[in-house]
């Protein structure tokens, strides 16, 4: 009988252990990691890599669909339903091309550019989860590849290593259009990843941790707080809770992808197709996939820092079973797709924008704010945690009059410019680069070095119009036989 008991016992020791063990898979750590059997994780390998190749596809074909809709058009309808199949085809059209490669460029980095831009796009994703441990063939994982206690600084790392796919690109084609496309692309993303970076601490102060489990765990129960004797709760998003977080996040994720109105790297406008110009069939489409899968990757590291991970948003949250199983997969694909939707719905409403405008939005905006608000947040917290010292008032006034600092030296300096481009009596500095320009020409305004748009003789000075004797054709003399130059229709 003692036996039986003994038994029982056992039995019933080991299902409570089972079910507790049932209850802790569904919020996975850092602990849970690293135990996984070797086809599991090249199933999960498998899985990200598929995931990233459809989402490319149905990104190239949900693009062209809504940009079509904005500007009254159908886009893509003819291969398949709905045009689904056009963006497959096309992306099996793309190695079909023929593969030219220029004489004189650096055939081993022109090779290499293409597949440094693609594999850190894949491998940025690897940190990103998409939901609680689930039981996968009675084997219990996190739906998630890996974490580290440093996870999102593996996504800001790849990112520094595309762009040297970038920069290659341009450097290794012997040609000046690529040239300026990588250079272009290699000073935006180091203005634009400082800014990323720097909205990235506000959510580190308040997750206390850098893993991405950690911080989806953070986002799931808003803290308390007591107003007029009711107890209230915080929200529990970092979007709701960190706005200014969020907001200098989605710019920079816009410009960290080259997206418009940040595509300046390939402006076909200016420089023919940027830092891709001299490549052809799967070099480009390389490139190519490596734009939509940075795409995707920012995206789910929005749905991941800001916008609670895979758990359900309310009022799904209220269900219980919302956040377990395979459900949160869905909740986790439907904020991607609604920050895709984001990127194209800004491609059919913006312009690009000027170089010097991106650059100053980088330097002169995104970063000192990221710096004030991130001093504010750690005031707010440590005056959480220490309850109103007087020493956290004497550091909030120190912030506070920092911030009113730099706002009256960017409003002096604003003035200051202003004065330069209206041409102040006694501004030698300003009058000096029209000395050539008549009274009545329009000053040039000093800034962003561009290409000069109102020289003298596009106003007739010092240009007459003369007959050629033989052709009977007009010509332009500016005086001397040599600077002649032919009109040919303009």
């Amino acid at each position: 009988m003692s036996r039986l008991a003994w038994a029982a016992a056992q039995i019933h020791g080991e299902s409570t252990a089972r079910s507790v063990r049932a209850l802790a898979a569904a919020d996975p750590t850092l602990s849970s990691f690293g135990h996984d059997t070797w086809w599991l994780i090249v199933l999960k390998v498998a899985f990200i890599f598929v995931f990233l190749l459809l989402m490319t596809l149905f990104s190239i074909w949900a693009e062209r669909r809504i940009v079509g809709r904005m500007q009254q058009r159908p886009g893509p309808n003819r291969a398949g339903p709905f045009g689904l199949l056009q963006p497959l085809l096309d992306g099996l059209k793309l190695p079909l091309k023929e593969d030219i490669i220029p004489l004189g460029v650096d055939k081993i980095l022109f090779i290499l550019a293409p597949i440094i831009s693609a594999v850190p796009a894949l491998v940025s994703f690897a940190i990103i989860p998409f939901g609680p441990e689930v039981s996968i063939f009675h084997h219990h994982t996190p739906l998630q590849l890996a974490d580290l206690p440093v996870a999102v600084l593996l996504v800001l790392a790849m990112s520094s290593m595309g762009v040297y796919g970038i920069v290659l690109a341009g450097w290794s084609s012997s040609s000046p259009y690529s040239l300026l496309g990588a250079l272009r692309s290699s000073a935006q993303v180091i203005s634009y990843e400082i800014a990323m970076g720097l909205s990235f601490v506000a959510v580190f102060l308040y997750s206390g941790s850098l893993s991405t489990t950690a911080i989806v765990s953070a986002q799931a129960h808003g803290g308390t707080f007591h107003l007029f004797g009711a107890v209230g709760h915080y929200p529990s998003w970092f979007a709701i809770l960190l706005i200014p977080s969020f907001a200098i996040y989605l710019v920079t994720m816009i410009g960290e992808t080259n997206r418009l109105p940040f595509d300046l790297p390939e402006g076909e406008g200016e420089i023919v197709g940027g830092f891709h110009t001299e490549y052809s069939s799967m070099k480009f489409a390389l490139f190519y996939l490596a734009e939509y899968i940075n795409m995707t990757t920012v995206a789910g590291l929005a749905a991941t820092l800001f916008l609670g991970g895979w758990r359900a948003p309310w009022p799904i949250s209220v269900w219980s079973g919302a956040n377990s199983g395979w459900w949160p997969m869905l909740w986790f694909l439907a904020k991607v797709l609604i920050l895709l939707f984001g990127f194209f719905w800004l491609r059919g409403t913006l312009p690009r924008i000027r170089y010097d405008q991106l650059m100053a939005l980088g330097w002169k905006v995104l970063i000192p704010g990221s710096l004030v608000w991130i001093m504010m947040i750690a005031t707010i917290r440590v005056w959480r945690r220490q309850g109103g010292s007087t020493a956290l008032y004497i550091v909030g006034g120190f912030v506070l009059l920092l911030f009113l600092g730099i706002v009256w030296v960017w409003e002096t300096g604003a003035e200051r410019r202003q004065a330069m481009l209206a041409g102040v009596p006694g501004d030698e500095q300003a009058a000096e680069p029209d000395a050539g320009l008549g009274a009545d020409q329009p000053r040039q305004p000093q800034g962003f070095p561009v290409p000069p748009l109102d020289l003298p003789h596009y106003h007739g000075i010092g240009v007459s119009v003369t007959d050629h004797p033989a052709a009977g054709r007009t010509l332009l003399d500016t005086g001397t036989t040599s600077n002649s130059k032919e009109v040919t229709g303009a």
